[in-house]
């Protein structure tokens, strides 16, 4: 089993690279994407516990 995550370990990291070679723009657009993603998700707790606070 143990395996089995260090294989698919692989592959996602072999995959992440070929992106980044092969499609650099795309790569910085989701990266961009994804810290959007999780700012706006902090943002949201933010709001949420100073909705509870006040």
């Amino acid at each position: 089993m143990k395996w089995i995550k260090r294989m698919l370990l692989l592959l996602v990291v072999g995959f992440v690279l070929f992106y980044l070679v092969n499609q650099p723009q795309g790569a910085a657009d989701a990266v961009r994407g994804a810290a959007a993603a999780v700012g706006t998700a902090i943002s949201s707790l933010i709001t949420f516990f100073n909705a509870l606070a006040g």
